[in-house]
Formats: C-alpha cells, sequence, structure tokens
C-alpha cells in the first residue's frame, strides 16, 4: 500500500479496481463532452477537466473510491465566470477563466491545509437544496437554446429566458428531435441494461448514429474537430481592473467544488463503510484543480454518479480513480475523431437531464410541509442563485437560516433562566434548600440557569434586573451553565454590578470552567467577594441564610 502523501491505492483488489476504473470511465466520457460544450469552453476542454482532476484527486485525495471530474454545479459556475471574462476581455478572456479555476484550485487546497474541512458542509440543507436546486435550474435553461436546434443567447439566464419566443420560433425539427430521443432513452431505458451499458453513453452512440444514418443530407450542429494529442500549457492571466473579481469567482468555484466533493465523499462512506479525509481531499480536489487550469480543462469536484457505478463495479482502492483517468486520456490521445460527429442536441439532452436530477425534487416537495421557513430559505436561495449570484445565494441563506436558529434558540434557552421562590418547582430543590430558601422569608432571590448560554438570552437576563430592587441579595445559580458566551457574560456582569449599586448582597453557584473563567476576565469577581462564589446551591443558600440574619439583626 501507498501511503503518506498519496491517497490510499493498493493492488490487492486489482481486477476490481481496473473493472471500476474502466466502467466510469465510460460513464465520464459523455458527460465530460456535453459539460465541455455546455461551459462554452469547447469538449476537449470537459475532457481534458476529466482527465486532470480525475487523476490527480485520485492520487492525493482522501477519499478511496471517489471518482472526480466536471460536474453540472461546476460546469454552472465556469459558464458564467467564462462568459463573463470573454465579454469583457475577447483576446483573454478564455485565459483568465483558466487562471479563475486555478485560483479555485488554490483556494481548496488552502482550506486543506487549515483543516477546514470538516466546516465546508456545515451550512443548512434547505440552503444546499435551495443553491443546488437553483444550479439545476441554471443548468436546463441554458441547453434550451442547444436542445432547439441554436446558439446560447450571451447574457446567461436571463437572455434566454428573454429568447425563449424566438428559440421556440426557429426551433430545428430535427436537432430537437435527436435531443428528446436522447432523453428518452435516458429516461426509459430498462434498469437492467444500466448493468452492461451506461445510458448516457447508449444515448450518444444511438443519437449520433440515428443523426449519421437517417439526417446525413441534413445540416445538423455538432461536435466538430478536436485536437488529438497533450494540451497547451495555459499560463496564469489577469488584468489589474479584473484580478478583485477573478478571485471571488474562484473562491466561489472553489468553495462550490469542496462542497460538491464532499457531499459525494459521505456518499462513498456511506457506501464502502469507510471514512474520508476530508482535509486531505480537499489538497487533492485543489491539485487537481489547479493541474486542469494550466491545461486547459474544466474544474470538477467529487461526482455521485461516477462514484457509485466505480463502487458498485468492485472498486476499493484510489487506484480506480487513476485508471478512469488514465483511459480517458488514451481517447484523448488517440480516439478523439470518433467523437467529432456527435450532435450538439444529443449532448443537451444529456445535460439536461444531468440539470433535472440536481434538483432536490424531494425536498422540493415536501419543504413546505416540513417547515414554511425551511422552504421559503429553499426557495429564496434558489432564485437568487438563478437570477443574483451564487456566493449572495448562499450568504443571505445561511445568515437568514442562522437567525432563525439562533431566535429558536434563545426563546427555548430564556426558558432557562428562572427566578425561584419557595415554592416553585420548574427546578429540583432537595428538602434542605427549599428549607433554606423559605427561611430566607423572601428576602433572597434566587435566579437559577441552565444549559449552554449564547446571545439571545440576554434579554431573559435584563428582565430580572427589575426584581432585584425587591430583596435584600441576589443568588444566580449558574452551576448547570457549561458554556456562555460574551454577550451573556456582560449580561451577568451588568445584573452583578446593578445589585452591588443597589447595596445588595450576591452570592453565585460556581459555573463551568469555560463559563467561570470568561467572568473572572471581564473582572465580576472584582466587584463581589470570591468568597461568595461557592460551589454548590446548597452552600450558597446557607452563606445567604448566614448573611441575611447578620444584616437583620
Amino acid at each position: 500500500m501507498v501511503t503518506g502523501i498519496l491517497n490510499n491505492i493498493h493492488f490487492n483488489n486489482l481486477k476490481g479496481d481496473l473493472f471500476g476504473g474502466l466502467t466510469a470511465a465510460i460513464v465520464s466520457l459523455p458527460l465530460a463532452l456535453a459539460f465541455g460544450v455546455a461551459s462554452g469552453a469547447g469538449a476537449v476542454a470537459g475532457l481534458y477537466g476529466a482527465v486532470f482532476v480525475g487523476l490527480f484527486a485520485a492520487l492525493f485525495g482522501g477519499t478511496s473510491t471517489l471518482i472526480s471530474e466536471p460536474t453540472g454545479p461546476m460546469t454552472v459556475v465556469m459558464t458564467a465566470v467564462l462568459t463573463s471574462l470573454i465579454a469583457t476581455n475577447p483576446d483573454q478572456g478564455l485565459a483568465m477563466a483558466f487562471t479563475v479555476v486555478m485560483i479555485a484550485g488554490l483556494f481548496q487546497i488552502l482550506l486543506g491545509v487549515m483543516k477546514l474541512g470538516k466546516y465546508i458542509t456545515l451550512m443548512p440543507y434547505s440552503v444546499i437544496s435551495g443553491f443546488m436546486s437553483g444550479i439545476g435550474v441554471i443548468l436546463i435553461l441554458l441547453q434550451l437554446a442547444p436542445f432547439l436546434g441554436q446558439d446560447t443567447p450571451s447574457g446567461g439566464v436571463s437572455a434566454t429566458l428573454f429568447a425563449l419566443p424566438d428559440l421556440w420560433n426557429n426551433i430545428q425539427p430535427v436537432e430537437t428531435f435527436l435531443g428528446v430521443l436522447t432523453l428518452c432513452v435516458l429516461f426509459f431505458m430498462p434498469k437492467k441494461w444500466a448493468r452492461y451499458a451506461p445510458p448516457q453513453l447508449l444515448a450518444l452512440i444511438l443519437g449520433t448514429a440515428v443523426s449519421l444514418w437517417f439526417f446525413s443530407d441534413v445540416e445538423i450542429r455538432r461536435i466538430g474537430e478536436i485536437p488529438l494529442g497533450l494540451p497547451s500549457l495555459v499560463m496564469p492571466t489577469f488584468t489589474a481592473d479584473q484580478i478583485t473579481r477573478m478571485i471571488l469567482d474562484g473562491i466561489v468555484l472553489g468553495t462550490l467544488g469542496c462542497i460538491d466533493a464532499l457531499l459525494t465523499a459521505v456518499i462513498s462512506d456511506s457506501l464502502t463503510r469507510q471514512e474520508h479525509r476530508s482535509d486531505k481531499e480537499l489538497v487533492g480536489q485543489g491539485i487537481g484543480n489547479m493541474v486542469s487550469g494550466l491545461f486547459g480543462g474544466l474544474p470538477g469536484a467529487g461526482a455521485t454518479m461516477g462514484t457509485v457505478v466505480n463502487i458498485q463495479a468492485g472498486a476499493q482502492s484510489a487506484l480506480s480513480g487513476v485508471i478512469r483517468a488514465l483511459v480517458l486520456l488514451v481517447v484523448i490521445l488517440g480516439a478523439a475523431r470518433l467523437t467529432e460527429n456527435i450532435p450538439l442536441a444529443v449532448l443537451a439532452g444529456i445535460a439536461l437531464k444531468v440539470g433535472l436530477n440536481i434538483l432536490d425534487w424531494s425536498f422540493v416537495k415536501r419543504a413546505h410541509v416540513v417547515s414554511w421557513q425551511a422552504a421559503g430559505i429553499m426557495y429564496g436561495v434558489m432564485l437568487l442563485t438563478i437570477f443574483v449570484d451564487l456566493i449572495v445565494a448562499v450568504g443571505i441563506g445561511v445568515f437568514i437560516a442562522n437567525i432563525i436558529t439562533i431566535e429558536q434558540l434563545s426563546a427555548l434557552q430564556s426558558k432557562n433562566v428562572k427566578s425561584i421562590t419557595d415554592s416553585d418547582d420548574r427546578i429540583l430543590l432537595n428538602e434542605e434548600e427549599k428549607g433554606l430558601l423559605k427561611s430566607l422569608n423572601n428576602q433572597v432571590l434566587l435566579v437559577y440557569f441552565s444549559g449552554p448560554m449564547i446571545f439571545g438570552v440576554s434579554k431573559a437576563i435584563a428582565r430580572e434586573h427589575r426584581a432585584i430592587e425587591r430583596y435584600a441579595a441576589v443568588l444566580l445559580d449558574l452551576s448547570d451553565v457549561p458554556h456562555m458566551d460574551t454577550t451573556v457574560s456582560l449580561a451577568i456582569e451588568n445584573m452583578v454590578k446593578e445589585a452591588v449599586e443597589r447595596k445588595r448582597e450576591v452570592y453565585m453557584v460556581r459555573p463551568g470552567k469555560q463559563a467561570f473563567d470568561t467572568l473572572e476576565k471581564l473582572g465580576v469577581f472584582e466587584m463581589m467577594p470570591l468568597e461568595y462564589v461557592k460551589g454548590s446551591r446548597l452552600e450558597a443558600l446557607k452563606l445567604a441564610q448566614s448573611r441575611t440574619v447578620v444584616q437583620s439583626s
């Protein structure tokens, strides 16, 4: 076994890894061509992306059976980047777009080196569902023009929507028929046939064959000639006025690739009963995307379809991913001419089906039943993704989802801040504690806190301030508080300060270490005697009783 820097590569399952790699390559070929054409960078860019991202992610990643290649979400973002940069800089726009891919790869490597992998997917599902569904809708809309036999309007989604009447009026029946034929194969091919041939490959072959045999005399838009041999280097290219935008695009692309890859890695874990290494996987994905951009390839990430097929074919180590990439490299080097006659409408049909698969149909149908708030976030993120920007959509979605979550947690935690009387049964006081509290004859205000305290609880603490003036002393029971944030600590400090200013005694039951240290750093124990901080509620009540008796006498 090769360990350390490299991924989990061994030769103990050579037959399974070989078959898995070959099968995954067959699945990858039509998708790579489709995504290459859909992005605007050309079919060869999709092939290069499938080779380089797949090869280096397999070599240096942290998931044994993950297959990495251009994916629908990554292609959608790359399409937007490419369109924008070419529009502003026609001569260098393509090279600048590939530079963005390199930036994305570098960003992924930095996230992996900084061990931030475990935080990448820590976002609400409603946000993930929203932006993935939004990406699916974008991919579908961008394929409508080639599906109808025409060029995609420049200007992205909005331009396509405005151009729909013209696209329909100028429909090319033969190409649309080929697209529909492709979708029929993908939707209705019997599952038992899929064991022997991937539906995408069968649709590709059948659509191409029908176009050559039955429509040879019709002008059909096809892939055309793909250059044979190894790709040329694309040196990093940028301009001073575009560098900021390129870096932001690279961060968006890299973040999306991280989410895509790590979610697929979780699926791989569930199928193989293994555990991926998220930080190492991000480094591998980053290296793959940097090399892919350097050679003019599309960005990529972990692909669910390829990964599942790879595992089902018997793969157990990253050797399968290496074999898959080498098989595709052979296609580029020696068999690229076989793809020249593939109709663009067939590729549009394949990409359109991918867009439909990306849509989170399950959650879309049930979100409003589960929670109207979750449904609102999901649809909001989806619309922002489609019509505004992915990073804006995710940022706003996460912000709103977190605000709602914090509000809900704060409402629950506010119930854990209670003023206790001798007859109160909301907390379990033993008989001795009840007796002591009763003997104090409402001279001591016992305020009980429990659970982790976040900033939303500070309002509930402030409400207890008004009761201080009616008592001779205040006892703050923090024994069940393991953690409190700075805002809550300041609220407690204000409570102690107000009690001291009103000449009231302040006692405290010692909280957990983190909470105690925070209060100590704020100087709370400089306002009250440290000996008034006790380890138990009983000790604090006894002290309060003795002090109150002394004062009243």
